[in-house]
């Protein structure tokens, strides 16, 4: 294990290099284009043997991995924002088709109007792609996360996006531990030994045929519960790296939540700053604890539960928004919660839209509402305490 000093988007593309991917295709769209930068800078050097195809669009880039995928070619791409929905497409024939693409996804803002800062909302709105779905708070997590979305994608046969804030997490250097290429390999198997069906002439197989409608609901329903089955995958997958590396991950990370009667809950960096506040709030008696969700997509409903068993109260903390319903993790919380024969009440409250600063003031006002709360008083189901409202 090495100790450096990396980016979110440096992490993301060594973990990718340790992955030995064989074709990388991607577009630059700020804030991701530096890790396909550092990508093109290890294959000019001789460190990672891959094609880099160069292409047109993000739309062209999806369609160049899934390609490569099919005919076995272990794949990497990156995208964000308007870039990630040019590809929308592409996503589909991925999930479709079940193609263990890894994609990294510097999370920002759609337009309009025009911003380049992080929120959720370009990975969010195509949570229903099919596509597994893992947030990450800082560089280490990106690295560690990536590593594993190829051992998972492999095994699972479902596509994953690698999602963290962009500019907070993509261009912020900070500590961290790397391992080596050795060690890379002790984990992941090689790019080559697959089991999957794959185009080749010499034993021609169709892909993406056209389903007539008595048969399309089987392909579906396959593909649903491919991400249904896929918890398991993930966490034997997390387990292992951890007891190979020392850190293991779950679906979703618990702090402080046993006896928590206030529960927060996202993901991504808003995470890190949430951490702080509840051990300031717990230093001053209040009973708070954080439920840090991981992985979105597929949805971790029973970690979900176990993580609000003793909540009174549970903030839903949104870094985007469903215009007209609420920010989108929400309803996948009350959906878990609702068969609950003694529910807590759910608040959502939706932050740091377009890259504004979530600062501990600003989850301590959330923890205000949900006293309020907590005290039996009437609020705003979905709350925006960052927003200046006009009536």
């Amino acid at each position: 294990m090495t100790e450096v000093f990396f980016t979110g988007n440096r992490a993301a593309a060594e973990a990718a290099k340790l992955a030995r991917p064989q074709v990388v295709a991607a577009y630059p769209i700020t804030p991701q284009t530096s890790a396909v930068e550092y990508i093109s800078q290890f294959i000019n050097n001789g460190e990672l043997k891959a094609n880099m195809i160069l292409v047109e669009s993000e739309h062209s880039a999806m369609s160049a991995v899934v390609g490569a995928s099919i005919v076995g070619a272990r794949t990497f791409t990156a995208s964000s924002s308007q870039g990630l929905q040019l590809m929308s497409e592409g996503l589909y024939f991925a999930s479709g088709m079940r193609v263990p693409l890894v994609m990294a996804i510097a999370n920002r803002t759609l337009s309009m109007p025009v911003n380049i800062w992080a929120d959720h909302q370009d990975s969010m709105v195509n949570r229903d792609s099919g596509w597994m779905q893992i947030y990450c708070a800082n560089a280490q997590e990106v690295f560690d996360n990536l590593l594993q979305a190829y051992k998972i994608t492999e095994e699972v046969l479902m596509p994953a996006m690698v999602c963290y804030d962009g500019f907070i997490v993509s261009h912020v250097a900070e500590r961290m531990e790397v391992i080596d290429q050795e060690q890379a390999d002790m984990f992941l198997p090689e790019p080559d030994l697959t089991k999957r069906p794959l185009m080749d002439p010499k034993n021609p197989l169709q892909f993406g045929e056209v389903v007539y409608p008595d048969w399309y609901p089987d392909y579906e329903y396959k593909k649903h519960k491919a991400l249904l089955d896929s918890p398991k995958t993930i966490m034997d997958v997390g387990r292992e790296y951890g007891e190979l590396f020392g850190r293991s991950y779950g679906m979703v990370e618990n702090y402080r939540t046993d006896d928590a009667e206030i529960v927060f809950m996202g993901l991504g960096s808003l995470t890190s700053t949430t951490q702080w506040v509840v051990n300031d709030l717990r230093d001053c008696g209040s009973k708070v604890g954080l439920s840090k969700i991981r992985v979105f997509r597929p949805f971790p409903d029973k970690e979900i539960v176990e993580a609000c068993k003793n909540a009174k109260v549970v903030a839903v903390i949104d870094r985007d928004i469903g215009y007209g319903t609420s920010g989108m993790l929400f309803p996948d919380v009350t959906r878990a919660l609702y068969p609950l024969a003694s529910r807590p009440k759910c608040l959502n409250f939706i932050i740091g839209l377009g890259g504004k600063d979530i600062t501990p003031e600003t989850i301590k006002d959330i923890h205000e509402t949900c006293e309020k709360a907590l005290e039996g008083k009437e609020v705003e189901t979905v709350n925006w305490p960052d927003a200046r409202k006009y009536d």
